[in-house]
């Protein structure tokens, strides 16, 4: 098993294969380094999420550990090393499931939030049971380019923002992104950023602007779990909370309430294999 200083070493002139899986549009690069001999760079793991002189990803995922207990290890397109990501953990789940000869059941595999179970559904989905949020924060005001906004706060893995707009089309995301991201209020790691419009009591449209992308992507599931969640912490809404994300597709969030709480959070959606080959970076 590699350290983080193993991971991201330098090893220039080597030739590996990978696997192109996107969910919900979060794509990224798979690579299988249970035998330790993967090194890459932080600038070698942003130059394979290139889209125009790489492979193109919001970024890589590797499988470490053992067929008993797999470790999912993600990495944003900065080459920077990030706790979690949910459509990444489910393509880890589909990816490692088949280097394990796996076709439906559920298996288990530990994150930098801990350990996350995978239930591979029909039609190439798989159903997450999500790390426990924590740090929920309703209703603060913020000043962002000129602009007061109601926003929420909650981490579910990774930090996340959450505003709702009345028009998500006219919203401009990447603007008001990239300032959330960096506001003092979440100094020094940063936070994502969700823009979310509420279409019936049950069913959100979203957008996201991702921290380590530094760019809105067609899905975050992390992302939408948080937006789902103080979604119902605002109207009660019950699980389950269905989300729409910008690549098209929609996402299912569910929960029980545990004295009013919501708790055993999951995460629904697809996760496909898009293309395999081999690199030499």
């Amino acid at each position: 098993m590699l350290s983080l200083s193993g991971f991201l070493g330098e090893n220039e002139g080597m030739t590996f294969e990978f696997t192109k899986m996107n969910g919900a549009g979060n794509d990224f690069v798979m690579v299988d380094n249970r035998d330790g001999s993967l090194s890459l760079s932080r600038d070698q793991i942003a130059q394979l999420c290139d889209r125009h002189r790489g492979i193109g990803a919001d970024g890589v995922i590797a499988v470490e550990g053992t067929p008993e207990l797999p470790r999912m290890r993600y990495f944003n397109a900065d080459g920077g090393e990030a706790e979690m990501c949910g459509n990444g953990a489910r393509c880890f789940s589909r990816f490692t499931a088949q280097l394990l000869g796996l076709t439906s059941g559920t298996l288990s595999f530990r994150t930098e939030v801990g350990m996350i179970a995978a239930e591979l559904l029909p039609d190439d989905r798989v159903r997450l049971r999500m790390s426990e949020p924590h740090s929920l924060q309703l209703s603060h005001s913020l000043r962002v380019l000129d602009r007061e906004l109601e926003v929420h706060s909650l981490n579910t893995g990774v930090p996340h923002t959450v505003t709702f707009v009345q028009n998500l089309e006219e919203t401009p995301v990447f603007e008001l992104g990239r300032s959330l991201r960096q506001h003092q209020r979440f100094a020094p790691a940063g936070t994502n950023a969700n823009f979310a419009q509420v279409l019936t009591s049950d069913t959100l449209a979203i957008r996201t602007y991702e921290r380590g992308v530094e760019d809105e992507t067609l899905a975050c599931g992390t992302g939408v779990v948080a937006t789902a969640l103080v979604h119902h912490h605002l109207t009660k809404a019950p699980s389950p909370i269905y989300v729409q994300v910008r690549g098209g597709d929609t996402l299912e969030v569910g929960f029980i309430l545990e004295n009013g709480h919501p708790t055993a959070v999951t995460l629904a959606g697809p996760a496909d294999f898009v293309f395999t080959g081999s690199i030499s970076i």
